[in-house]
């Protein structure tokens, strides 16, 4: 089946696209592995996104989703196993049987956070356990909290969470930090952020919700009563099959500018498996738009 625009992820970059795609009068598919909103369907409670107020994930996924609907697009849910975006027609074929061609494709899968697989980790994840201190942090003003990872990204979200938060212990596997000395210095300064370093989280534990994690360090285990862990260790680019059709960063990110072109003519990338400097919600959608645009301007 043939469509004007095809839309790989169903995130929150994918389904802007797809209500921008569709407002131009192009035909939309979009094509999601998972669940509809991406990442983050697994927030309890969403406060930056503007307009909308207090939501939950899931309610501004199935948000995003319904507007997308609304506007004509079409909806898989399928995975994508096979791809061909190096002609003027984008083909690709899908897990359950489907055959789509295109005259522009967005890449808009996202990526994901790295998981460090213990005990408790997916079962706590968005009631305790999270991988964003911006898109969370607020939500344990004046708690203790636990902070994992030792590079930049961890360092800067404990730094965050030092001034709205009652204590943070920063959790590393190794002796030193990978990230920088000016970011470990902001925290040695501050006198509720403790370091516990060459150390592993054990498990996570707690009734309806975290209520602590337990660490080993140098052949000793110890509990922490911690409100909250924020896992930092790094995020990972969901670009699967499409990776050799891109330009990509040491990272794995795409690359492209910020009219969101890739070096493929008709081929757009958009969201978080681009390579940028900020990775939140309205950057997103914003990148959806932009991508959408420049998609249909492509095929004028």
């Amino acid at each position: 089946m043939y469509y004007d625009i095809i839309v790989a992820g169903g995130g929150i970059a994918g389904l802007t696209a797809a209500v921008y795609g569709k407002r131009a009068g192009k035909s939309v598919l979009v094509i999601e592995k998972e669940a509809f909103g991406g990442q983050i369907t697994a927030s309890p409670l969403v406060e930056n996104y503007p307009a909308l107020g207090p939501v939950s994930g899931t309610e501004l996924a199935d948000k995003l989703l319904q507007g997308a609907l609304d506007a004509g697009a079409d909806i898989e849910l399928d995975e994508i196993v096979s791809a061909d975006l190096g002609g003027e027609t984008k083909k690709v074929k899908t897990a359950f049987g489907g055959e789509f061609e295109s005259g522009a494709f967005i890449i808009a899968t996202g990526s994901k956070h790295r998981h460090l697989g213990f005990p408790g980790e997916e079962e706590y994840s968005g009631n305790g356990i999270s991988f964003c201190a911006v898109c969370d942090g607020a939500f344990y003003k004046g708690q203790d909290v636990a902070v994992a990872g030792g590079g930049n990204t961890a360092l800067q979200e404990a730094v965050y969470l030092s001034e709205i938060c009652k204590s943070v212990t920063l959790i590393h596997r190794r002796d030193s930090f990978r990230g920088e000395e000016k970011l470990v210095g902001t925290l040695k300064s501050r006198g509720n952020v403790r370091f516990v370093m060459g150390a592993n989280i054990v498990r996570a534990f707690g009734e309806k919700s975290l209520e602590g994690i337990e660490i080993s360090a140098g052949g000793v285990n110890e509990s922490l009563p911690v409100k909250a862990l924020f896992v930092a260790v790094g995020r990972d680019p969901d670009l699967n099959i499409f990776a050799p059709f891109l330009s990509r960063s040491e990272d794995g990110y795409a690359l492209s500018g910020e009219d969101c072109k890739t070096e493929l003519p008709g081929v757009f990338v958009a969201g978080d498996c681009r390579k940028k400097a900020v990775y939140q919600l309205t950057t997103a959608a914003s990148d959806g738009a932009v991508a959408a645009l420049a998609a249909v301007s492509y095929l004028s």
